[in-house]
């Protein structure tokens, strides 16, 4: 198996239609745009679990105040979705870090061969 199909198998971008092939050296405008791409990946997971907390403090909510018994199942439902987003969340980042992590050792291994031209010049 070559190197190329086990991190395909590893990062989950088996079903992508083309890889990533460079076409010209990565410049630092690639470089960022990566960047801010990580960064945005964070910030959707930590969005997944503030919803999900947000959830469950009204499952306990609803399962404290006496006025909202009849509701109870409502709680339920809510620990429910809440347990459910939190997984969702936590999945697609961990999906989108690995794809994403194919890109970064991509340009490592650019950055190597661009030094090994230079010292055998």
């Amino acid at each position: 198996m070559s190197k190329k199909e086990i991190l395909k198998k590893a990062t989950g971008t088996k079903h992508l239609k083309s890889s990533f092939k460079k076409r010209e050296q990565i410049i630092l405008r690639d470089y960022l745009a990566l960047e801010r791409t990580t960064l945005a990946n964070e910030r959707t997971l930590f969005s997944y679990l503030r919803s999900g907390v947000y959830m469950v403090i009204a499952g306990f909510a609803f399962l404290e105040l006496k006025q909202f018994m009849d509701l109870e199942w409502l709680s339920y439902i809510l620990f429910f979705f809440s347990f459910t987003l939190l997984i969702f969340g936590i999945t697609r980042y961990i999906i989108l870090k690995r794809k994403l992590d194919v890109y970064y050792d991509n340009m490592e291994e650019e950055n190597e061969e661009s030094k090994r031209d230079k010292t055998s010049e």
